[in-house]
Formats: C-alpha cells, structure tokens, sequence
C-alpha cells in the first residue's frame, strides 16, 4: 500500500499573501481521495522527528534558537515568514514524516510526504520557507543506521537545492543532484555533486532529454540503493515564481521518468512535494496529483 504523510498546515497562522500557497497541502488529499487514487487508510500523521536525528544535520545553536523563537530579524526575514511554534512543530512534524516515509518506501519501494523537500534549510540556517532539510535528515539517517551505502538525491524543483547541497559537500555517499532556473531563485547558488541550470522557458523535450541523460549518468557511476525525489511542479509555464516553460503533460513524463528508473532499478524512494506557485490553484493540484497516480500505476 502506498504510504503518505500528512502534516496540518496551520495556514491560518501566516499572513494572507502567504497562506494561497499552503492550500495545496490541504487540497490534494482532498482531490486524491475524491478521484479514488487513495483512500484514508493510505494517509498517516507522522510523528515528531528525534532531536539527536535533526541534530545530526542541523547546528545546535541554531536549532535551540529555533526552538526558542530566538532568530535574529535577518534570519526570519531570510525564511520568508513569521515564526511561530506551530510553524516551526510543523517542520519537526515534515521532518518525522520524511523519517516514517523511510520505513514505508523499503518496504514497500516508494512512499510520499505531502509536504516535505524543504531544501532551502542549510545546516546553520533556514531560507525560503524551510526550516529544517527534512530530506537531508532521512539520508543521514539512512547512513547512520546502516541501511543504504549510497543515497541520491534527486531535485526536480524550479529553485536549486541550496541548503542540501551544502549540508552534503564533503560527504560522498549522498550524490546531491539539482535540475533548476538558472536565473530563479536562490541568487546565489551553492554547488551540488551535479547541477544543471536550464534556461528561461525551458520547455518539455528540451528537459526530458536533459533529465533522462544526467539521470542514467549519475546512476552508472554513483549507484545508488535509496533515492529521495522532490517533485516541485514550480517547473510549469504558468508559475508565477518560477521562470520554465513546462506543460503539465511535460511534468508528469518528467515524474513518470524518475519513478519508472527507480522501480525498475528496485531502489526505494521517498518523494516529496516541493514547491507550486501557479495563480489557479487547479494547476498546482492536477500537477502534484500525477505523481501519485504514476506511483500507483508503476508501483502497486
């Protein structure tokens, strides 16, 4: 059965401008149970993630004055907004979700996390709505317990995986791998063990061939036994915030591209949603809604 973490949004906790794009976590399950891709019994509400897991990726000093709501003015504006305790439980409870996830997906080969794929969070710091790097605490987790030797991280997202890129610079069994706008945000970008910055109005074949060759690269040399995917379907030409030039049809081949490779390849996958800014909220759905009905097609 395919296993998906679900995490409450507190939306009503944020200011107006920024509470449209957490709808997306409330809508989907909605749509996906009312189109009978899943049914209750495929949700879950992930537990808190372990301290001694998140501190194993994130600085203790940030993480106390996270905690203690004791960020600086620049830190929280870095962010994008306000800190509350609820918003920064809700990362802990991402953060675990992505942990159970783990679990599900080598039991069963792939497992989701609503939200999840906050690759903005560096190890001493939060940015672009992320707080804590969900996704780089499950790799460290798998290494730690031994149970992968090589894990890929695979980001699809319009935004580069700043803060998972430099949490893994220095370790060689994560392959930190980012396919983004050149020109989108972060300005700054950091290096990944493989980055490939697309152009303004990128559009479906021109990235499909480019995913396709770098994905089979990667893995003929690198080998992983666990991939992390974030799905981020910022990639559409009707993202406000992103700048590609993607169809909808044109995502779901990119999504039916990595979930095929990694169920014939027999390596478990966790996949989270990343980002989604499209103005009709139809879009955001309808395109997140895809990668989970690929999932049941390919996977059960």
């Amino acid at each position: 059965m395919l296993k998906i973490a679900f995490s409450e949004t507190y939306a009503h906790l944020l200011p107006e401008k920024h509470r449209f794009p957490m709808l997306k976590y409330e809508l989907l399950p909605k749509q996906l149970l009312h189109e009978g891709v899943v049914v209750k019994e495929n949700f879950f509400h992930p537990k808190n993630a372990l301290e001694k897991d998140i501190l194993e990726i994130h600085n203790v000093h940030y993480w106390h004055r996270l905690i203690q709501l004791n960020l600086s003015p620049l830190e929280i504006r870095a962010i994008g907004f306000p800190l509350s305790g609820r918003l920064v439980e809700r990362e802990i409870h991402i953060a675990g979700g992505t942990l159970q996830c783990i679990t599900y997906a080598l039991a069963h080969g792939i497992s989701f996390n609503i939200a999840g794929g906050t690759h903005h969070a560096f190890s001493d710091r939060g940015e672009g709505f992320c707080m804590l790097n969900d996704q780089a605490i499950g790799a460290n987790y798998l290494l730690r317990k031994e149970k992968a030797k090589r894990v890929l991280i695979i980001d699809l997202d319009v935004h580069q995986g700043n803060g998972t890129a430099e949490i893994f610079k220095n370790e060689p069994r994560v392959f930190t791998f980012s396919m983004h706008g050149a020109k989108n945000y972060p300005i700054r970008k950091e290096r990944s063990d493989l980055d490939i910055g697309l152009e303004d109005g990128c559009k479906d074949e021109t990235y499909l061939a480019l995913l396709i060759q770098h994905l089979n690269e990667v893995t003929q040399h690198f080998h992983p036994d666990f991939i992390f995917y974030q799905a981020g379907v910022d990639v559409l030409a009707t993202d406000k915030l992103g700048r590609l030039g993607l169809t909808k049809a044109g995502c779901k081949r990119r999504d039916q591209c990595v979930l095929e490779f990694a169920h014939r390849e027999q390596i478990p996958m966790v996949v989270c949603m990343g980002g989604g800014y499209s103005p009709n909220i139809k879009d955001i759905i309808d395109a997140h809604a895809n990668t989970f009905k690929l999932a049941q097609q390919i996977f059960f």
